[in-house]
């Protein structure tokens, strides 16, 4: 399967909150998926972290490449039509993150692990 990272699930999986479904646990240890993360995830996670909202994670910075490279996380770049489909999808959701991976998910025909149901609502499907 081709799965997609919300931001709150790559956070969950990254500081193994309890927060993270057991069914997605089990996706992600499986080995048998390939694994996306949005450079929008990791734009939030670098913007929350900054403003001092994203406290359990001491250094994004020098985390993150371990953390994919450990994992076997493939980085998704945004795209000129991502950006396009994000910003036309319909809807009042006002998240520019979560519009983003939801066009990303859409374009890419991927699964997003998700507990957010503002992404199943623009059309993606996702797993929880």
């Amino acid at each position: 399967m081709r799965l997609l990272l919300d931001t709150h699930a790559l956070i969950w999986w990254w500081t193994d909150a309890p927060q993270l479904s057991p069914e997605v646990r089990r996706i992600l240890s499986a080995g048998d998926n390939e694994i996306f993360v949005s450079a929008a995830c990791i734009w939030e996670i670098a913007t929350k972290w900054r403003i001092g909202k994203l406290r359990e994670i001491a250094d994004p910075a020098s985390q993150y490449a371990p953390l994919m490279t450990e994992n076997g996380f493939v980085g998704l770049a945004l795209t000129e039509e991502h950006a396009m489909k994000a910003g036309l999808l319909p809807g009042e959701h006002r998240d520019p993150f979560d519009r983003m991976i939801a066009a990303q998910a859409l374009i890419e025909g991927l699964v997003v692990i998700t507990r957010d149901p503002a992404l199943a609502a623009f059309g993606c499907d996702v797993i929880w």
